[in-house]
């Protein structure tokens, strides 16, 4: 018998899944509605019955939980933002890049869409890393 915590660990949330959470992750509890207002404001394409059923199968994956005692439903968030997140971008480095950090972060710094705030947030974070290994030297 699996529990929830299992079967939100079994899979990675879909790209629509992942926007949900973020809207959750950044607003805390919330409605179907609310969900689905964020997702579609700047374009109108998905109806409110495919967030509601999205959201309905993301409770089913122990992704999401929905607290009933009101008229309203609210859906709360079970997956963390942080540990999820690591896990969607270690997966992409692995299948994109062969594991390779080094070959994502070569493609981050020759993509024209970098900007300089961006590289030198890279460069300060490697510097740190450097200085990190140094002092364990020592």
């Amino acid at each position: 018998m699996s529990t929830e915590k299992n079967k939100s660990s079994d899979s990675l949330p879909t790209k629509g899944e992942l926007e949900a959470l973020k809207v959750l992750w950044k607003h805390g509890p919330s409605t179907v509605r609310f969900v689905h207002d964020l997702l579609t404001k700047d374009s109108k394409t998905v109806r409110y019955t495919s967030t509601l059923k999205m959201m309905q199968l993301m409770t089913e994956k122990g992704m999401l939980k929905r607290d009933e005692s009101k008229m309203t439903h609210v859906y709360y968030a079970l997956l963390e933002e942080k540990p999820t997140m690591a896990t969607i971008a270690n997966r992409f480095i692995q299948s994109m890049y062969n594991g390779s950090v080094s070959s994502l972060l070569v493609a981050f710094m020759d993509n024209k869409k970098s900007s300089a705030k961006e590289i030198e947030q890279v460069k300060a974070f490697l510097e740190q890393l450097d200085n990190q290994d140094e002092s364990s030297l020592n």
